[in-house]
């Protein structure tokens, strides 16, 4: 009995050692072979807070491109590596986990002031790091699905520190764009023969319509109008577990700040829609989306897109996409990235 009790205390001691390990095992972002090359994945303090920085390119003095997640609270770090690997050999790469989010949510920290306006800050303020770290003037801004509202917002306050502004499944009218994939996911509903899952949905459009509630993620994801060439999920989900770049410690951080993050920030940007806060940029834009977009409506967007006065302005479909229309298609959005903006 007691060796059977001693055995007991040691497994019990071992797998204590392994999750201790496994909580604060060191991580990293894959090596990038060339004497100008750069990957590095870091902590570093700006604008008074711990902002977790992935950068990758084969020359630190190719454009620098910036890269703004979405969610709210969604860090693309963990999978993301294998959709930049061409981008990569053209440009400086570099995502940042945004305050209150992925490995840049630290606990005990107060994050009772968090919201659309500071990350906005804070995104500025990554940006000049970035510039002088580099001695670029100017680096190119991308904003995907939420990171849109942030992205635009900087674009638009501060136009001389990028040379352009790229929206991917751009935010536009909120609840047009609900709305629109509601609409959808009906019609996909009743296309597949799901009565349960029509019943539900058109149970749904008063609220949807009144602004009380967002049409539920899974619905979309389900009848193809967040992808349609990858498994989103599986990626994030395989990054979060054997990718390099999160330990477990980090993934704990990821899906405390999800809950956290979303609970405030999607109701501050449904209460102030771009349209009403951005409507003049002073720079080249670009929307980028996938024609079977239904996180965030292409058709919305496109209408948002014409309200916007800008000297140099595009709106660009691709036809296979939906919502992750640079992974999805990612040849296709390399090229056009290189044709557009590498020197």
């Amino acid at each position: 009995m007691k060796k059977v009790r001693r055995v007991l205390l040691y497994l019990g001691a071992t797998i204590i050692s392994l999750v201790g390990l496994a909580l604060i095992f060191p991580t990293w972002t894959p090596k990038i072979d060339g004497v100008n090359s750069i990957s590095v994945l870091e902590q570093v303090e700006i604008n008074g807070t711990g902002h977790e920085l992935m950068i990758r390119g084969q020359d630190k003095n190719n454009p620098i491109v910036i890269f703004v997640h979405g969610g709210p609270g969604v860090s693309e770090i963990p999978y993301v590596t294998k959709y930049q690997d061409l981008l990569e050999k053209n440009f400086t790469i570099v995502r940042y986990d945004q305050r209150a989010s992925g490995k840049s949510y630290h606990f005990g920290e107060d994050y009772s002031n968090l919201s659309t306006d500071l990350l906005v800050k804070d995104l500025l303020a990554v940006t000049d790091y970035i510039s002088t770290r580099f001695n670029q003037k100017k680096v190119i801004l991308v904003g995907h699905s939420f990171g849109t509202y942030i992205g635009i917002q900087a674009a638009q306050q501060a136009p001389e520190k990028y040379e352009a502004y790229i929206g991917i499944g751009q935010m536009s009218n909120t609840l047009e764009s609900e709305l629109d994939g509601l609409n959808f996911t009906i019609d996909q509903a009743k296309l597949s023969g799901n009565t349960t899952d029509v019943e539900y949905l058109q149970g749904l459009t008063e609220k949807v319509k009144s602004g009380d509630m967002y049409l539920p993620r899974h619905y979309v994801r389900k009848y193809g109008g967040a992808a349609r060439l990858i498994d989103a999920n599986a990626d994030m989900d395989n990054g979060l577990l054997f990718g390099p770049e999160y330990n477990l410690l980090d993934r704990i951080r990821y899906y405390r700040s999800i809950s956290y993050a979303q609970e405030i920030l999607i109701g501050q940007a449904f209460k102030k829609p771009l349209p009403t806060i951005v409507t003049k940029l002073d720079l080249p834009v670009y929307f980028i989306m996938g024609q079977y977009d239904y996180m965030t409506s292409t058709k919305s967007a496109k209408t948002y897109f014409d309200q916007i006065d800008a000297n140099k302005k595009e709106f660009i479909t691709y036809d296979q996409s939906a919502h992750y229309p640079q992974f999805e298609e990612k040849e296709k959005f390399s090229k056009w990235m290189v044709d557009s903006f590498a020197k």
